[in-house]
């Protein structure tokens, strides 16, 4: 059986996995003062976090249509798949997975859509853990995406609530945290669900506090750190971990400014990482 893989951009899957592992990526919407743009596509991610703090209207999303999942899913087909994943966001944070349902009902059992649970390479990395496998079949594919969800740590520090407040998505957890916008909240993504894990009020507090979420993960399998147009932030945290955990990175580590559509949420200047334990 060939096997195909899709997902989104809002796995933050780097180009030149997209193209060795020949994933199709649909992309999602962001709609910014009035015009629509096909995520990376008319705006750069550092253009836009420079551009998001003096923004009047806030920008908002919007989730692939049926047709461009259905035009993903005929070109795997004609060009030889017996079969493919789909595999997209959490439900509980967008609708993707849902259009993506509708996508594949024309295509009657060749298509399976699989929830991640997840964000970014969160997200990513299971459509990657899947491609790996797609010439062992579809069941080896499937517990590819599971194994690698079982064992994945997605967890980030943004630098204001502002963001997530404006977005009118701040889960109850994080809002419980208090209402002073100066402050720093952590979360942990899992099982769908945005988790507050506390709060600090320094930036430098923050970066501990990742610091230690990563090194907590013990020996890991893929890294990726993550960040919204914070890349010296990034790459002291990375300079952190090799230092203090060097045996416990794999070979390949991954360092993303994520997509617009995660960061409209979230705000510039974040930071976080996405981590498979081996």
């Amino acid at each position: 059986m060939k096997l195909g893989i899709v997902t989104d951009s809002t796995s933050d899957i780097p180009a030149f996995l997209i193209e060795q592992h020949g994933i199709e990526v649909v992309p999602t919407i962001l709609i910014l003062e009035g015009k629509e743009y096909a995520d990376g596509i008319g705006i750069t991610r550092e253009e836009f976090y420079r551009r998001l703090p003096s923004l009047r209207t806030p920008p908002t999303t919007a989730a692939p249509s049926i047709g461009e999942f259905q035009t993903r899913y005929q070109k795997l087909f004609e060009g030889g798949c017996d079969h493919v994943i789909s595999i997209h966001p959490a439900i509980q944070l967008t609708t993707i997975i849902n259009t993506a349902r509708q996508a594949a009902h024309d295509y009657a059992d060749r298509v399976t859509c699989v929830d991640s649970g997840s964000l970014s390479l969160g997200l990513g990395f299971q459509a990657l853990a899947a491609a790996e496998m797609a010439e062992s079949g579809l069941r080896s594919a499937l517990d590819a995406i599971e194994s690698t969800r079982k064992r994945l740590h997605v967890n980030a520090a943004l630098d204001t609530m502002e963001y997530l407040k404006r977005s009118g998505r701040v889960p109850g957890a994080v809002a419980a945290l208090g209402g002073l916008l100066s402050i720093k909240p952590m979360i942990e993504l899992a099982d769908g669900e945005v988790k507050a894990i506390g709060a600090v009020r320094t930036t430098k507090q923050a970066d501990e506090r990742i610091l230690n979420f990563l090194l907590a993960c013990g020996t890991m399998e893929r890294l990726a750190i993550l960040h919204t147009n914070a890349e010296g932030r990034a790459r002291e945290l990375l300079n952190q971990v090799m230092q203090r955990a060097s045996q416990s990175l794999p070979r390949d580590i991954l360092m993303v400014n994520v997509t617009a559509i995660i960061g409209t949420h979230l705000g510039p200047n974040g930071l976080g990482f996405a981590a498979i334990r081996a």
